[in-house]
C-alpha cells in the first residue's frame, strides 16, 4: 500500500513538536509533490513577485521605507544575508540584514493587495473556520535558501511548507473571531519552514513556533476606523520579519515555551478552551502528490479586494454582452449588486463609498466598480471590446487623481449593494457568489447570471486565469524592468541552482521619475 499523501497532527499530541517532525521530514525525507501543485505554486511566486516590483517601482510608503531599512542594514556575523527585490549595487547582488530584507520584500509582494488569496475552506473534509490568508511569504523561503545553501527545487519546497501550514491552520482556526490578523497562521509557517531548512532540530523549531505565538500575535486593529493606513498592508511584512527573528534565536540557544497549541493561556485555547487539555483541532498536512491546500487558493485579476471578484466578473460579462453600456456611465440609472456575507459587511460598509486612500479604495466594492465602469468608457472610446484585458485594474487606478475622480463619485451615487440572504451566503466561501443588475437610460435593465467561481478562483477556467495572470504581470511591471517577459523567466525557482537561487532578486528596478537607462533584467 502506498504511504498517506497526508499526515495528521491530533489535537491530543504535542502539534508544535510534530509541525516540526513534519517541516524536517518534509524537507530531508521528501515524498514526491505533485506536477499541478509545483506548477501552480510558481504562478502564485510570479505572480507575488509582479505585485512586488510594482510596488517598488511606484514608490509605495512601506516597501519604500523597510526597503530602504534593509539596504542600510548589513547581515549579521556568520550570516550570508539576504536579497531585497531590486537589491543590485553596480550589478552586484546587495546582502542585508535577512530579517529586514524579508520584512521588505513580503511588504512589497503584498502593498497592493492583488496576490494570491486563500479562504481556508475543505468542505470535503470537514474544515471549514473560513480564514483569510495571502501568499505574502515565499521571501522568507528564498532567505532561508541563500542561508542554507538551498537549490531550486529544494526552496520550492520550503515555499510550500509555508502555504501549506498557513493553509491548513487557516481550515481549522479562525483568527478574526478573536479580532486577530489573519497574518499570524503565517508566522507560525514561518517561523517553523525557516527554522527547518536551516537545519534546526526539532526543539529548536517547537521553539521558533512557540516564540512567535506568545511574543508576537498582531491583532485587527490595524483594520479599524473608517480609512485604512500603511499598517494594514504591512501586516505580513511584519509578521514575516518576527517570524524570522524568532527562529533565528531559537536556532542560537534561545528557548520559547513548547506545546504551544496546548498551552491554555497561547491564543489557541484561550479563546477556544478545551477543559481536557487538547488544543481546539486537528489538523492535516500535505505530504505528497497533489494533496495540499495550495490546490484551494485563488489569484486575483488586478487590483482589488479579492470579495469582489465576483461583481467584477459580473459587470465584465455585462459589458462584453452589450458593449454599449460602457459608452456613457452617465446614462447609468443605477446599478444594484447582490451579494453575499461576510462581504456585505467588509467591502459594501457605507463608510467604503467615500475611501480617501488607496488600502481604504481597494476594499470598497462601489469604488471598484465604479473605476471599472470608467475604464469601460475609456475602452468603448477607442473601439476596444470590454473584457478582463482592457478593464484589469492597476495601481493607476487607486492614484490620488483617481480616487478624487468627481466621475467615480457620480457613479457611486447610483451603486446600490444588497445582501442576498441565504441563497448566496450558503455558497459561499466554497465560491463567490454575486449577481449584477444594470438600468440604463436607453437600453433599459440588463442583468447578468450568478457568477459564483469568477476567473482568478480556484474553481475558475485556469487556461484563460493563466493567460490573464501573464497580462497582469506585464502590466504591472511594464517600466520597472526593461524585458517583462525575460523577468518572468528569470525568476522561475524549480530546476535553479544554488548560485542562482541565492541571487534571484538581485535584479535591477527602475523607480518612477529615475532616467531610463541600459540596463537589463
Amino acid at each position: 500500500m502506498p504511504p498517506s499523501p497526508t499526515v495528521i497532527l491530533r489535537r491530543t499530541e504535542n502539534q508544535a513538536a510534530g509541525l516540526a517532525c513534519y517541516c524536517r521530514a518534509f524537507l530531508f525525507d521528501p515524498q514526491p509533490i505533485g506536477t499541478a501543485t509545483l506548477a501552480r505554486l510558481e504562478r502564485f511566486h510570479l505572480d507575488a513577485v509582479g505585485c512586488g516590483v510594482s510596488a517598488i517601482a511606484h514608490g509605495a510608503t512601506a516597501p519604500t521605507v523597510l526597503r530602504r531599512e534593509a539596504l542600510a542594514a548589513p547581515p549579521s556575523a556568520g550570516s550570508l544575508g539576504a536579497v531585497c527585490l531590486g537589491g543590485v549595487v553596480d550589478g552586484a547582488p546587495l546582502a542585508c540584514a535577512v530579517e529586514k530584507a524579508v520584512a521588505a520584500n513580503a511588504s512589497a509582494m503584498r502593498e497592493w493587495d492583488a496576490n494570491g488569496t486563500n479562504f481556508g475552506y475543505d468542505a470535503a473534509a470537514g474544515r471549514t473556520a473560513g480564514e483569510f490568508g495571502h501568499n505574502d511569504f515565499y521571501p522568507v523561503a528564498l532567505a532561508a535558501a541563500r542561508e542554507a545553501g538551498l537549490d531550486g527545487d529544494a526552496t520550492l519546497r520550503v515555499m510550500l511548507l509555508i502555504d501549506e501550514i498557513r493553509g491548513r491552520l487557516a481550515e481549522v482556526f479562525a483568527l478574526r473571531r478573536y479580532a486577530i490578523d489573519h497574518v499570524h497562521h503565517g508566522t507560525v509557517a514561518c517561523a517553523a519552514a525557516y527554522a527547518a531548512a536551516l537545519g534546526g532540530t526539532l526543539g529548536q523549531i517547537e521553539s521558533a513556533i512557540g516564540m512567535a505565538v506568545a511574543h508576537y500575535v498582531p491583532f485587527r486593529a490595524i483594520r479599524a476606523g473608517h480609512q485604512l493606513s500603511d499598517s494594514k498592508g504591512a501586516s505580513a511584512a511584519l509578521a514575516a520579519e518576527v517570524a524570522v527573528l524568532s527562529a533565528r534565536r531559537s536556532l542560537d540557544g534561545f528557548r520559547g515555551p513548547a506545546d504551544v497549541f496546548r498551552n491554555p493561556l497561547a491564543i489557541y485555547r484561550l479563546h477556544e478552551p478545551c477543559p481536557d487539555g487538547t488544543s481546539p483541532f486537528d489538523l492535516e498536512l500535505g505530504v505528497s502528490g497533489d494533496a495540499f491546500a495550495i490546490h484551494g487558493m485563488h489569484f486575483k485579476l488586478g487590483l482589488y479586494e479579492h470579495q469582489s471578484a465576483g461583481a467584477l466578473q459580473a459587470v465584465v460579462d455585462l459589458l462584453a454582452a452589450e458593449p454599449a453600456l460602457a459608452i456613457d456611465p452617465d446614462r447609468l440609472r443605477r446599478v444594484r449588486i447582490v451579494i453575499y456575507e461576510p462581504a456585505y459587511s467588509i467591502i459594501a460598509d457605507p463608510a467604503k463609498r467615500t475611501p480617501t486612500t488607496r488600502q481604504s479604495a481597494d476594499h470598497s466594492l462601489p469604488y471598484i466598480v465604479a473605476r471599472t465602469l470608467l475604464k469601460a468608457r475609456d475602452a468603448a472610446a477607442t473601439g476596444t471590446t470590454p473584457g478582463w484585458e482592457s478593464l484589469m485594474l492597476v495601481p493607476e487606478d487607486y492614484s490620488d487623481h483617481a480616487i478624487a475622480d468627481p466621475a467615480v463619485a457620480r457613479i457611486i451615487e447610483r451603486i446600490e449593494i444588497v445582501h442576498g440572504g441565504s441563497d448566496y451566503d450558503r455558497r459561499y466561501p466554497a465560491g463567490i457568489p454575486t449577481s449584477v443588475e444594470i438600468e440604463h437610460d436607453t437600453l433599459g435593465r440588463r442583468a447578468s447570471d450568478l457568477v459564483v467561481h469568477p476567473l482568478g478562483h480556484a474553481r475558475s477556467d485556469p487556461l484563460q486565469t493563466d493567460r490573464l495572470l501573464a497580462v497582469k504581470f506585464d502590466r504591472l511591471v511594464a517600466g520597472a524592468v526593461d524585458d517583462p517577459a525575460r523577468l518572468r523567466a528569470a525568476v522561475r525557482v524549480g530546476g535553479r541552482t544554488v548560485s542562482e537561487i541565492a541571487d534571484l532578486y538581485a535584479f535591477p528596478i527602475r523607480c518612477r521619475n529615475e532616467p531610463r537607462t541600459s540596463s537589463t533584467v
